[in-house]
C-alpha cells in the first residue's frame, strides 16, 4: 500500500473546502497527507481548513502563483509516494482514497490517471477522461451525459483532467511538475501530452469518483488563458513534423476563431492572448527544447492521442457541423498518413530534425 499526498489549491474557497476537505479527510491513512497550497485567499480559507482538517499542512504563499505554481509547491513538500491534485469544489464520494491508489499497483502500467469526476450530485458526467483536438483545443469528455454503466470500462483519455489528478511523486517532479507561466487552464492538458511524449500512458479510474461543482463561464477572461495556453502547449509539446505539417490548420484555426470570438463577445480576449503568446515565444522555445529532449516516441505515436472530432457541447455550431467534421478528418487523415512516411520519419527515432531537437 503507497501512502497519499492529497494536494489542494485554494483562492478565496473557504465554502468549497467546506464540503471537499471533510469528505476527503476521513477516508485518509495514516501516513497519508493533505496539504492545502492557499493563493492569499482574503476570506479565511487557511483557518477553515484548519478547523476542518487538523492534521492539515497548510501552506501559505502569500501571492496568487496561479494553478500550476500552487501545486508545484505542494507537490514539493509532499512526502507521499503518490500524488492527488484535488480541485477545492471536487468533492470525493466514498471509497475514494482506496480507488484513487488502486492503478498504482495493479499491474495496469498507468502512469498518470483522474477519478471519474461527476456533476450534479453525481447524477452526470463532468469528465470522463479529456480530449485533445489536434489544433490543441481541449474539453472535458463525456460533460453532462448522464452516469451509466459504461463508465465502468474507460478507453486512454487524450489528457487527464486536474480536477483530480493522480501521479507518481516522483514521476511528477522528475518532468519539473507542472508549467508555472500558465497561471490557469490547461496546465493538465501540457502535463498529459508531455506525459506521452516520455512514453507513458494515461488513464480514467472509474471507481474514484469526485463530485465537482462546476461552471465553464467564469468570464471573459477565461478565453485569454486558455487561447494562449492552448498555444503554449502546442509549441511546447508537439514533435516537429507534426507542428510543421499542422501549420496551415492551425492558422486556419486563428482565422475562423476571430470570428468566432467576435460574436461571442471575447475578441479583446483572443487578441490579447496573442499578445501574450508572441512576448512568450522565446521562453517557450527554450521550453520546447527542454520538453522535446525528453521525448522516447516518434510524432505519428505521439498524434494518435489526438481527436479529429470537435466533440464537446461547450464548442457549439463547430461540435454540430457535418461538413466542418469531414473537413476535420481529411485533413487529419492526410497529416497521419505523412507522419507514417519513412521519407518523413522514417523510424521511432524521427526525423533529422527531431533528433537534433532532443539533443540540443
Amino acid at each position: 500500500m503507497a501512502t497519499l499526498s492529497t494536494i489542494i489549491v485554494t483562492h478565496d474557497s473557504r465554502e468549497a473546502v467546506g464540503r471537499s476537505v471533510p469528505a476527503l479527510a476521513a477516508q485518509l491513512r495514516g501516513g497519508d497527507e493533505l496539504i492545502v497550497v492557499d493563493n492569499a485567499s482574503a476570506d479565511g480559507t487557511p483557518g477553515a481548513v484548519g478547523e476542518l482538517a487538523a492534521d492539515a499542512i497548510v501552506i501559505e504563499t502569500g501571492a496568487n502563483l496561479g494553478f500550476g505554481g500552487a501545486c508545484n509547491r505542494g507537490a514539493e513538500a509532499a512526502s507521499g509516494e503518490l500524488l492527488c491534485f484535488l480541485n477545492p469544489d471536487a468533492v470525493p464520494a466514498a471509497g475514494f482514497r482506496d480507488a484513487i491508489e488502486r492503478p498504482l499497483g495493479d499491474g495496469r502500467g498507468w502512469d498518470a490517471w483522474q477519478a471519474l469526476v461527476t456533476a450534479d450530485g453525481g447524477r452526470e458526467v463532468n469528465t470522463r477522461g479529456g480530449a485533445v483536438h489536434y489544433t490543441g483545443i481541449a474539453w472535458a469528455g463525456g460533460a453532462g451525459k448522464p452516469l451509466d454503466d459504461d463508465d465502468g470500462d474507460l478507453p486512454e483519455p487524450g489528457f487527464v483532467s486536474g480536477a483530480c489528478l493522480a501521479i507518481d511523486r516522483r514521476r511528477f517532479l522528475g518532468l519539473g511538475g507542472f508549467a508555472e507561466g500558465f497561471f490557469l487552464y490547461h496546465e493538465d492538458v501540457d502535463l498529459s501530452l508531455r506525459l506521452r511524449l516520455a512514453g507513458a500512458t494515461l488513464g480514467v479510474e472509474p471507481e474514484a469518483r469526485v463530485d465537482h461543482d462546476y461552471e465553464f463561464e467564469k468570464g471573459p477572461a477565461k478565453w485569454r488563458y486558455l487561447e494562449r495556453n492552448r498555444w503554449a502547449t502546442v509549441i511546447r509539446t508537439y514533435p516537429a513534423p507534426l507542428l510543421a505539417l499542422l501549420l496551415p490548420g492551425l492558422l486556419a484555426t486563428e482565422l475562423a476563431l476571430i470570428a468566432i470570438a467576435a460574436n461571442g463577445g471575447w475578441l479583446a480576449q483572443k487578441l490579447a492572448a496573442w499578445g501574450d503568446t508572441a512576448r512568450s515565444l522565446t521562453r517557450l522555445v527554450r521550453e520546447r527544447r527542454e520538453v522535446q529532449g525528453t521525448r522516447a516516441v516518434g510524432a505519428v505515436d505521439f498524434a494518435r492521442a489526438l481527436t479529429a472530432d470537435l466533440g464537446s457541447s461547450y464548442l457549439g455550431a463547430a461540435s454540430r457541423s457535418s461538413v466542418l467534421r469531414v473537413l476535420l478528418r481529411g485533413y487529419w487523415s492526410a497529416v497521419v498518413a505523412l507522419l507514417g512516411s519513412p521519407g518523413l520519419v522514417g523510424s521511432s527515432s524521427g526525423t533529422p530534425l527531431e533528433r537534433s531537437e532532443r539533443s540540443s
